[in-house]
């Protein structure tokens, strides 16, 4: 707050002497003229005082003081303080009532708000579902020798060993799935306990808007590691192609982070969701509703993929019609197929440890899945 200084005492102008100062004999009344003058002058300023407040040179200015900043209404945070003031006294503030909360935007990254996010819409048909030649297989897309599925054990495992650097030989998995340990050893009998997954499964993506990708963001999306986790291979084989409505993780404290990533690599390649999927994931959201999306960081650059940097979908997303899921026939619990080509040729293919028709022999690198390149 500032003011006027206040005004020094007037001075009357004469000879400084060192007796006293002595006056005319016109003095007085030049006194009295100089009296009458300033009470004109006073009243002058009284009367204006009352409408202007503008300063009037020579006399002291005072600015009523203020105990608060001026109101100011905050969005969300509940009715807006309420400013009184009386004649001559400060600006008093009435604050809004403490209890009053305020508002908090979601946290960038969260998972329920990209939930909402996505397109909902009813699943395509499996009927021309091929995954080796929709997908492709596992890559090395930095080309340092290890292909994708390695690069994800040598990840996700510890006391990881390898014999010749490219490929993981053995290794300890903490798995997210079943909250277990496994030893991992490479081997005909051993490799497929731990299974490299695909958190969205292939299947599901391409009922989900995979179809309209190209085949290099295909090839991206069955590479991304954002979408894939070395998990238990039984528990992976049981989780098949089923989305969140048809499959969560035995071990539920898991639940949160595996819909993150499910509504992460939807998000990343536009594919979208179905209703029971999307209410499925919100309920286990529910538990946790401050779950941050992960930030999953490709190997090298993968071909034609999406990568971290851009958390766009690949392509534009609308609205797609509804389609008729088509019946999926069932297959006799003893069938037998000669060879990987007449399980694709029968639409059977992948095949996963426990699927009618799963043979050790045609699963080539016994990951538990066969036939799937």
């Amino acid at each position: 707050m500032s003011s006027f200084p206040p005004s020094a005492p007037a001075r009357v102008a004469g000879p400084v002497t060192g007796g006293p100062v002595t006056r005319g004999p016109g003095a007085w009344s030049r006194a009295a003229s100089l009296v009458l003058a300033l009470g004109l002058l006073t009243g002058c300023a009284s009367s204006t005082a009352s409408s202007d407040p503008t300063p009037v040179p020579g006399t002291v200015s005072t600015v009523p003081a203020t105990s608060s900043p001026p109101a100011s209404a905050t969005p969300g945070a509940g009715p807006s303080p309420t400013a009184t003031r009386t004649p001559g006294s400060v600006t008093t503030v009435t604050p809004a009532p403490a209890d009053t909360p305020a508002r908090t935007a979601d946290p960038p990254g969260s998972a329920l708000p990209a939930l909402e996010q996505l397109t909902v819409a009813a699943a395509g048909t499996m009927s021309d579902y091929d995954r080796a030649a929709l997908f492709g297989g596992w890559i090395d897309a930095d080309g340092d020798c290890e292909d994708t599925r390695n690069e994800v054990l040598a990840r996700d495992l510890t006391d990881v060993t390898s014999e010749d650097g490219c490929t993981v030989a053995t290794g300890t998995l903490e798995d997210p799935y079943t909250g277990s340990t496994i030893a991992f050893v490479r081997g005909v009998a051993t490799s497929g306990d731990v299974q490299v997954d695909h958190v969205v499964s292939l299947g599901n993506a391409w009922v989900t808007g995979a179809r309209r990708l190209s085949q290099a963001d295909r090839v991206a999306l069955a590479n991304d590691p954002l979408n894939l986790l070395a998990v238990d291979g039984p528990a992976n084989g049981s989780k098949s192609d089923h989305d969140a409505s048809g499959w969560l993780p035995p071990h539920e404290a898991f639940a949160c982070e595996m819909v993150a990533i499910q509504i992460a690599v939807k998000s990343r390649y536009g594919l979208w969701v179905t209703v029971p999927e999307k209410d499925a994931m919100a309920e286990v959201l529910a538990t946790c509703p401050e779950q941050q999306l992960p930030e999953g960081a490709p190997f090298g650059d993968i071909p034609g993929g999406s990568t971290a940097e851009s958390a766009a979908p690949a392509v534009p997303s609308p609205v797609p019609a509804p389609v008729q899921e088509a019946p999926v026939p069932a297959v006799p619990a003893d069938v037998h197929y000669r060879n990987c080509a007449a399980a694709r040729e029968a639409g059977a293919a992948p095949l996963h440890r426990g699927d009618p028709g799963y043979r050790q022999a045609l699963d080539r690198d016994a990951d538990g899945v066969a036939c799937e390149g």
